[in-house]
């Protein structure tokens, strides 16, 4: 959970990529309310990682920053805004970011990040 998260270009590419059969597969939570939301009730809906984009607000960034800490759930600061991280995903406003909720898609995602 730190900003030292290292992604390449075609990594990016392929994240995102990821990103969007995820939402496809109905397994990503969208937004920084809702993300919260499943953070605190926990069960099947419970993100396993979290990836937030690179031109959200102060305030939203440690909000996220700090739930994911509380939740120990690991956070990924994408290199990428809002508006590429939603239409990834296939929505038509910009998002601050999303959560991956399903252990296959976390570790299909996990593959183009380094952790350090």
């Amino acid at each position: 959970m730190s900003d030292s998260n290292a992604i390449t270009v075609i990594e990016e590419k392929k994240l995102l990529m990821a990103l969007g059969m995820g939402a496809r597969a109905r397994k990503l939570i969208f937004g920084v309310p809702m993300i919260c939301d499943s953070l605190r009730h926990g069960g099947q809906s419970m993100p396993r990682l979290v990836f937030a984009a690179s031109d959200i607000s102060e305030n939203t960034k440690k909000r996220i920053m700090d739930r994911c800490a509380f939740y120990h759930v690991r956070l990924v600061m994408l290199p990428c805004g809002g508006e590429a991280l939603a239409e990834a995903v296939g929505k038509s406003a910009p998002l601050a970011a999303v959560a991956v909720s399903d252990d296959g898609i976390c570790r299909l995602t996990e593959q183009y990040v380094r952790f350090g």
